[in-house]
């Protein structure tokens, strides 16, 4: 799919793995796990789940920092010059804070008219219930990150799954 940027791969995880952790990734055919994330602001609750339950189609995006270099210069810009972007909802998701995602949405050029979502996922439990987290972030961030992925969501459904490898 072209919308989705050449740097992430489609997943290869569609039979679930064992793990002695209670991690659980997501894959083709799965709802979107029900977590409160937060916009612009704490009071400004989103249930993604219920977000993109009814929609045709929608992409859900995340990223490991708001602000990090290649996320700002070249991932979410790539998002934002799509020709489909103002017809599929689209949301880029990190573990920071509202406010954080309110900033860097208005400091990229276009990101508030293109009508991508920024959404805070505060506490890292969307990253973890999708099973997408960044083991190595905690040296680098301080806690922990998402993966840098790409999940697109069909009638409520999960149908494909991309991620940085």
């Amino acid at each position: 799919m072209s919308f989705l940027r050449t740097t992430l791969r489609q997943s290869s995880r569609g039979i679930r793995q064992f793990h002695s952790t209670p991690a659980r990734f997501i894959a083709v055919g799965d709802a979107i796990p029900a977590v409160e994330l937060k916009e612009d602001s704490p009071g400004n609750v989103v249930d993604i789940a219920s977000e993109v339950a009814g929609l045709k189609k929608a992409v859900i995006v995340g990223v490991p920092a708001a602000f990090s270099p290649a996320c700002s210069a070249t991932h979410v810009p790539g998002y934002i010059a799509h020709k489909d972007i103002k017809s599929t909802p689209t949301y880029v998701i990190a573990v920071n804070d509202p406010f954080v995602m309110k900033a860097w949405k208005e400091s990229i050029p276009g990101a508030k008219e293109s009508g991508i979502r920024f959404l805070a996922d505060g506490t890292g439990d969307f990253a973890k219930k999708m099973g997408m987290t960044f083991e190595k972030s905690v040296g680098i961030f301080g806690n922990l990150r998402n993966k840098r992925y790409a999940v697109v969501v069909e009638n409520g459904k999960v149908s494909k799954v991309f991620e940085e490898g």
